[in-house]
């Protein structure tokens, strides 16, 4: 059995599917790219997966794409370890909550990601790189709202609503973990895998405040944090030139995303 994984170490999408072979105990082969290199364009890696994003996996020479249908995918080809409620119920909460970051917060995160911190490295490039990296994505969205992150910053109008959008899930999570332990129900599921990155780059982001006022969220996050597969699939993958991008930008994100969900 060949397992591999096209990933990157900071990747939220390439986490939730590390975390998800952690929990199933499965050995895989890793290749990561490096996504400012633009490693995710190169004509080879575009024959895979042509988003142009991580995570890519192949299984036995099946080429699985977009981290929820892979996570999904594991728990259909290794179902020992279940990652999905038994009951339809818990099913269909947990497709929800998966659904949710494919239709927005996904977005929301890369722009709240690259306005405090990812701009900086962009910055430092050499213009014409930075053109040819931006020209070279193939989803014209994503392109203007990394284009606008990197030259506004947190003055990017994207930026406001994405942390307004973020207000809005973490007060659904609390809501929902009023009557359950986990996202789904009563069991561990893939939504808790899939927002564990989540959590983890909102609070690198200077979110942390937010995640603060919400008790039962806070307590959730202890809980996934806690699982080995999170050490596995997330912990040990953190790069420290990225967490001190994080730390220098913090403070004054912190500022203003309270700034913005007070208002």
């Amino acid at each position: 059995m060949s397992l591999t994984l096209y990933h990157n170490d900071m990747s939220v999408c390439s986490a939730k599917v590390r975390m998800a072979l952690a929990e199933k105990e499965l050995a895989w082969e890793g290749i990561h790219l490096d996504l400012r290199a633009g490693d995710a364009q190169k004509p080879e890696y575009v024959k895979l997966n042509p988003n142009q994003v991580v995570p890519t996996f192949v299984h036995d020479g099946a080429v699985v794409i977009e981290s929820n249908v892979i996570c999904e995918y594991l728990d259909d080809a290794f179902p020992e370890t279940p990652l999905r409620p038994a009951d339809p119920v818990g099913r269909a909460r947990m497709r929800l909550w998966t659904k949710q970051l494919d239709e927005g917060l996904h977005a929301a995160t890369g722009t709240v990601s690259a306005c405090i911190a990812f701009r900086h490295q962009h910055l430092d490039r050499r213009p014409e790189d930075l053109k040819a990296w931006l020209d070279n994505m193939v989803d014209p969205a994503r392109r203007e709202r990394t284009k606008l992150a990197i030259d506004l910053g947190t003055a990017s109008p994207d930026f406001g609503r994405a942390v307004l959008r973020f207000e809005k899930l973490l007060d659904e999570m609390e809501r929902t973990l009023a009557a359950g332990t986990w996202l789904a129900g009563e069991t561990y599921s893939l939504a808790d895998l899939a927002y564990a990155p989540y959590l983890v780059r909102l609070q690198h982001l200077g979110f942390g405040d937010r995640l603060a006022d919400r008790p039962r969220t806070a307590k959730w996050a202890e809980r996934v944090l806690a699982r080995s597969a999170f050490e596995e699939g997330i912990g040990r993958w953190l790069n420290a030139k990225y967490l001190a991008l994080f730390d220098a930008y913090r403070s004054s994100a912190r500022q203003e995303i309270n700034r913005i969900a007070r208002a």
